[in-house]
């Protein structure tokens, strides 16, 4: 029989959730389990938990909300999910030029006397 059994409380002592109080949720392999609480759901090294005396009625790959109503029942915290919502994206303002009317006729000719003029040039 396993120290980390599903149920078993334990305290994370390493890592970022350091301290706080998880129960056993599956044994994944001889080292590692998966964990839920007052921490991310997440698969942690056994080497850093630290086992309590207390073993919580839980069934194997309980869900979080499983694990959430045990704790509370218990008066224990519980982690609290909060998803990223990312906002619609949005595309930059371009600027659009508006051509008056008449403005492409004017670029026209002034085209056409520019090239009139080289023309000119080049017959002197």
């Amino acid at each position: 029989m396993t120290l980390f059994t599903i149920g078993r409380l334990c305290v994370k002592i390493a890592g970022r959730d350091a301290g706080r109080k998880c129960v056993v949720v599956e044994q994944i392999d001889n080292n590692s389990v998966l964990v839920d609480g007052d921490v991310r759901r997440k698969r942690v090294n056994i080497r850093h938990l630290e086992p309590l005396a207390e073993v919580m009625e839980m069934k194997k790959g309980a869900s979080h909300e499983d694990v959430k109503r045990v704790f509370e029942e218990k008066g224990l915290a519980v982690w609290e999910h909060n998803s990223k919502q990312t906002p619609a994206r949005t595309l930059p303002k371009r600027k659009v030029k508006v051509k008056k009317a008449g403005e492409a006729k004017i670029k026209k000719a002034t085209k056409t006397v520019k090239k009139e003029a080289k023309e000119e040039k080049k017959e002197e």
